[in-house]
């Protein structure tokens, strides 16, 4: 599984980075960044959570 952010959609609120701290964080300039190449098992869940609950849809989860 592997996580996407549309930096353009993105407004940086951090509720992924609150969610799923092992898969997003915030950048330099205050948007989401993915910070894993693959999510690991234990922690795709939270990615889909941190997708869906995501205020202006800016993240794509591809499984």
């Amino acid at each position: 599984m592997k996580a996407k952010v549309n930096r353009d959609a993105c407004i940086g609120c951090g509720a992924c980075q609150a969610i799923a701290p092992k898969v997003f964080e915030l950048d330099d300039e205050g948007l989401s960044q993915v910070i894993v190449e693959d999510i690991e098992k234990d922690d795709q869940d939270e990615a889909r959570e941190a997708s869906e609950s995501c205020p202006t849809a800016a993240i794509e989860i591809e499984e």
